[in-house]
């Protein structure tokens, strides 16, 4: 498991393990039941406090994607991931409808927020 923190991100350093270790579950390549990194090698291994990895790993526990066994680790909790893809498009139709609020604001044509889409998709 590789994660990578950019200091000049303005997301907080939590926040980039959580969605980095949620990104490498969907994607399979963190398989059920896997170990991962205890919270102080973690620390360790990105010279962060562990304070930060034990804020990312609760917010993992809390949604679902890990859970924990004391003595033993923090381990890949299954997934069911028709739920999950469920929950991401619930998300998606959030943040277009508050995109097509502000693009009629501003008198954005139809069109034109497609052609945005499209180039910002084929990024």
């Amino acid at each position: 498991m590789q994660i990578i923190i950019s200091n000049s991100s303005k997301e907080p350093i939590y926040e980039q393990i959580t969605n980095q270790i949620k990104s490498s579950i969907l994607a399979g390549e963190l398989e059920e039941g896997t170990a991962i990194p205890s919270m102080r090698k973690l620390a360790k291994d990105l010279q962060i406090s562990v304070i930060t990895t034990k804020r990312a790993y609760e917010e993992l526990e809390k949604a679902g994607f890990i859970y924990s066994i004391v003595g033993k680790g923090s381990f890949v909790a299954e997934q069911n991931l028709e739920l999950m893809k469920e929950k991401k498009l619930k998300v998606i139709e959030e943040q277009l409808n508050s995109v097509i609020t502000n693009s009629r604001e501003i008198g954005l044509s139809l069109n034109e927020l497609q052609d945005l889409l499209k180039i910002l998709y084929e990024e």
